[in-house]
């Protein structure tokens, strides 16, 4: 399964979700998975891609070309796109992938997450997604989730569309067994 994983570039974190990571992209390799992801090196897109090295898994990285410069992209990918702008690099982002996971990250992150949460709702995919909440990073994440769900500003069914974890074995079972296919529309008529 071709897996997206949207996290942070920042060498400026805790080890402990570095080391998060790189176990997470060996237990993705380990179970013959492939990573799409925006190709950096740092951070925790780095770290995924270390462990997807160490596993011997294939690696796709996309990203504007602009981000080609010494140390910005990894250079082990099997193989790597080049877009032209960040919005280009998203759409392919999305879709190359038949599953997501969103690791710790700040605005871009959350950006992807929301989008991607967005348009599952909306039905154009079908593909599953996961929060990985390293740390309790997530959980105030969760926590307006579910305030917005008491309010009713979400139904109970979105709020499942991205369960969190916190063991990337646990994670990665749920994305295995909820794979998606194609976008269902059908949900469009709901919102009139």
């Amino acid at each position: 399964m071709n897996i997206c994983v949207y996290g942070a570039s920042s060498n400026n974190i805790d080890k402990s979700y570095i080391t998060a990571m790189e176990n997470l992209g060996e237990e993705m390799a380990k179970r013959g998975h492939t990573l799409v992801f925006g190709g950096g090196a740092n951070g925790l897109m780095g770290a995924v891609a270390r462990g997807m090295t160490k596993g011997g898994g294939k690696i796709v990285g996309i990203s504007p070309k602009f981000f080609d410069v010494d140390g910005v992209l990894y250079d082990k990918c099997t193989e790597f796109i080049y877009t032209e702008t960040m919005r280009e690099r998203k759409q392919i982002l999305e879709d190359m992938a038949e599953a997501f996971i969103v690791m710790p990250g700040g605005p871009g992150t959350l950006d992807e997450y929301f989008e991607t949460l967005c348009l599952r709702q909306l039905g154009h995919h079908n593909k599953p997604m996961a929060v990985f909440n390293v740390n309790g990073y997530y959980d105030n994440l969760k926590g307006m989730l579910e305030t917005a769900f008491n309010g009713g500003f979400m139904t109970e069914e979105m709020i499942k569309l991205s369960p969190f974890y916190d063991d990337e074995t646990a994670l990665l079972k749920y994305l295995e067994e909820n794979k998606g296919g194609t976008g269902d529309f059908s949900i469009l008529k709901d919102l009139k």
